[in-house]
């Protein structure tokens, strides 16, 4: 078959394999290659035990694969067929050196750039894909456009808006379509080649066309918008505590004003993922280089109410249970960042279980699709931790439930079972405010749950 466009994705994570696997699907005459290093990254993706959960992935992956869409690790390959490339690569927070736990780091990024200029013998359209600084695009610029060989490459951003767990929905029914470029008549040009491939299935009115630097500065900026309201209802909860509101009550009530809407506002044990705290720090890491410190402090809070509502949560167990959890088996209902994903990256409940761990507890861990990533996130801890598939059997024995993601199975678990299985007096601990507290204090429970007053029989 002759397909109309050559786009190549470099990165097959969270981001670049879902939308490639998207646009595949939606654009049979594109031929949509997804290169990775990672020889076995690559084989997952094409098997049907893919690298990555995702609702709905799979059945896009299997209807796309071998048609149009391809997986492979030849990158140089890869790069010199493409005639669009999006740049999809690791960008963690610098460890080390200057802005080491703020900045990103973007050695991956600049191999990923020179790497495309090595391999090109023609001009070509370069996709950021990843989350990145802003004025990156610049820099990536300047070193595609050193060559000597007259090569000419136009870098576009396209930041992705994805929530996990509904990707795939996001992917084909977004709120929008950012693309940002030079306004310059090939930036618009480059604008607009990327913009036609979305306009195949997304509405014209939802893609928004901007300068390189707003997309850029947009993708940190709504992510940090986003982590600011969860935080923001996450201190309300605690003062709900203090005063016997009841947080849902209170979160109601500001939902239905219109200025302020619903939301993003449901009081929890914190937020995690690969984007929030990520995304802030480095907004922090600008905001300190141009000299902007009140602004940085500001977005700093954020992230910083955020661990102490995990602090808070494990304070909270250890004062409930008599000041003690040393040799006490505490269940931990849940380890993803959130339900319907697999994803464990900055999710809360790893910072839970350390400080746990911290107090001597025994700690089992269950859930659904994230027990392979919490082993490796917990690899090198120290302390009694172990891993069980099986909610009833995590719970047999122990003295507490933490309830530390919002799976719809824990709703309908049998509590009375599980009540029976563990030692008395039993409590239940609920980081995510998805469980009927009312009846499990009439059960037996002694329940403590986010922004409300403890339920407690003695």
């Amino acid at each position: 078959m002759a397909f109309s466009q050559d786009i190549l994705c470099i990165g097959a994570g969270y981001v670049g394999g879902p939308t490639m696997a998207v646009i595949a699907d939606k654009c049979p005459d594109l031929k949509v290659t997804v290169v990775d290093i990672n020889p076995a990254r690559i084989a997952a993706w094409n098997s049907d035990d893919l690298p990555i959960y995702e609702p709905g992935l799979l059945d896009v992956v299997r209807r796309a694969r071998g048609r149009n869409l391809f997986f492979t690790t030849d990158v140089p390959t890869g790069i010199r067929a493409a005639d669009v490339i999006f740049v999809s690569v690791n960008t963690p927070t610098k460890t080390f050196g200057e802005g080491a736990g703020r900045a990103a780091d973007l050695q991956y990024w600049e191999k990923t750039a020179r790497e495309i200029l090595a391999n090109s013998d023609r001009p070509k359209i370069v996709v950021e894909k990843s989350t990145l600084p802003v004025r990156t695009a610049e820099a990536m610029r300047r070193i595609l456009n050193s060559n000597d060989r007259g090569l000419r490459f136009d870098v576009v951003s396209n930041p992705e808006f994805l929530a996990e767990g509904t990707a795939i929905a996001d992917l084909e029914s977004p709120d929008r379509v950012l693309i940002g470029g030079e306004e310059t008549a090939d930036g618009r040009r480059a604008r607009r080649v990327i913009a036609d491939i979305y306009a195949t299935w997304v509405s014209r009115d939802r893609i928004i066309e901007s300068n390189l630097w707003s997309a850029e500065l947009s993708k940190l900026t709504a992510n940090a918008f986003l982590a600011q309201r969860i935080s923001s209802i996450n201190s309300i909860s605690a003062l709900c505590e203090k005063t016997e509101a009841d947080i849902d009550e209170v979160a109601y009530a500001i939902g239905t004003d219109s200025r302020i809407g619903p939301r993003f506002l449901k009081a929890s044990v914190g937020f995690g993922g690969s984007c929030f705290k990520k995304d802030i720090l480095n907004l922090v890491y600008i905001c300190e280089h141009y000299g902007l410190h009140e602004v940085a402090r500001y977005w700093e809070a954020v992230v910083k109410m955020n661990e102490w509502q995990q602090t808070r949560f494990v304070r909270t167990m250890v004062s409930a249970m008599f000041n003690t959890v040393a040799g006490k088996r505490i269940a931990l209902f849940g380890f993803a960042f959130k339900a319907d994903t697999g994803d464990t990256r900055e999710s809360a409940a790893i910072q839970v279980t350390r400080q746990l761990l911290e107090e001597h507890a025994s700690v089992v861990i269950t859930d659904p699709k994230a027990l392979d990533n919490a082993r490796r996130d917990l690899e090198h801890v120290t302390g009694d931790v172990s891993f069980e598939a099986d909610p009833y059997v995590a719970a047999a024995g122990a003295h507490a439930v933490a309830v530390l993601t919002e799976w719809r199975e824990y709703r309908d678990l049998d509590f009375r079972r599980i009540l029976d299985s563990m030692v008395k007096p039993a409590f239940l601990f609920d980081g995510r405010n998805i469980l009927d507290h009312d009846a499990l204090f009439e059960m037996g429970f002694n329940v403590f749950a986010i922004g409300k007053s403890p339920r407690l029989h003695f």
